[in-house]
């Protein structure tokens, strides 16, 4: 590390003390805000030296030579890869089927996507434009769908603060497609005031991969605050999460996804937070606000560049000696 940028080489990953393996691996979003890895293989190898048991990152290369040290590396060292990639636009399939098949070359578990870069309540003022925007979702779906079928590599889809659980059950429920399924994302749905563990269990049925976090909440005039925390430092109840994925799809790895960065700010108290949301009623406003109390969030765009990535490290560190200690991970 120095005071510009995370170097993830193996020669750093080589100078950290070697961590226990975990079962649980890290999502490269956790190094989102700071860090920002940019290679695939020297990702593996930071991770490893942490003591993780996989990634989840984008391929830096489709390369054949490339791939296959990817895919050695990761073999010999036990751990698991799962691929990140975009779902394919108009004009976009071959590029998609290229990344799909190279990802079968690297082993790859799972592919994981989104249909929303950014988030419903943020993006979308009006009813008629999130609905265009849904349309699009599922002709891109469809194209990925039979591309992911062909090369036999399974596509998960995260709930990324745009599906309520309700929709993203409905979605899987149509396609009933052996080769789709969901990325559960622990977290993300608060934002859309879906109850947290409603949430799990209602997608931990059809989770290929999974983004595994703790939040907390805080209030703000016009909503709440959201923020990611170390396993074990928030309001959700890990424990019960992890063994309602277990049961539901035992061999679903975990995936760590420890975003560090300030709160996310939820305007659930404004009327255009509630244009895209027909069905929604008071009561799930009510029951996300019961969740909220006065509490301190970590803020972290004030900190030095140095502080905030040594902030970032030390926060998957700590929920990856949490997994271990207290999640059987």
């Amino acid at each position: 590390m120095n005071r510009r940028t995370f170097l993830f080489t193996a020669a750093a990953a080589g100078a950290l003390a070697a961590e226990p393996r975990s079962k649980m691996g890290i999502a490269v979003t956790s190094y989102l805000s700071f860090g920002r890895p940019k290679d695939t293989l020297e990702f593996l190898e930071h991770a490893n030296a942490l003591g993780a048991g996989g990634i989840q990152m984008p391929l830096t290369s489709r390369e054949p030579d490339y791939i296959r040290k990817l895919r050695a590396r990761a073999e010999e060292l036990g751990m698991y890869f799962e691929a990140i990639a975009s779902l394919p636009a108009k004009d976009g399939a071959s590029a998609f089927e290229s990344t799909v098949a190279a990802a079968r070359e690297a082993g790859a578990l799972t592919i994981r996507v989104n249909c929303l870069p950014g988030r419903r309540y943020e993006n979308f003022t009006n009813l008629a434009d999130w609905e265009k925007a849904v349309a699009q979702s599922r002709e891109n779906i469809d194209a990925a769908l039979r591309i992911v079928e062909k090369h036999q590599v399974p596509l998960s889809i995260e709930n990324h603060k745009d599906w309520t659980a309700g929709e993203m059950v409905a979605l899987m429920k149509e396609k009933a497609n052996r080769w789709l399924g969901v990325c559960l994302d622990t977290g993300n749905n608060i934002a859309l005031l879906d109850d947290p563990m409603a949430t799990v269990e209602a997608l931990a049925p059809f989770a290929l991969s999974t983004h595994i976090k703790d939040m907390d909440v805080a209030p703000y005039a016009d909503g709440f605050l959201l923020s990611e925390m170390p396993l074990g430092e928030g309001m959700l109840d890990m424990r019960r999460i992890v063994d309602t994925i277990r049961r539901a799809r035992p061999e679903t790895r975990l995936t760590l996804e420890m975003i560090t960065r300030d709160p996310l700010k939820v305007p659930c108290l404004t009327d255009a937070y509630w244009a895209t949301f027909p069905e929604r009623n008071g009561l799930y406003l009510a029951r996300t606000l019961r969740m909220v109390r006065e509490r301190p969030l970590p803020v972290v765009s004030g900190l030095a560049r140095e502080a905030q990535l040594k902030l970032e490290e030390d926060n998957v560190k700590k929920s990856l000696s949490y997994a271990r200690e207290h999640l059987g991970l």
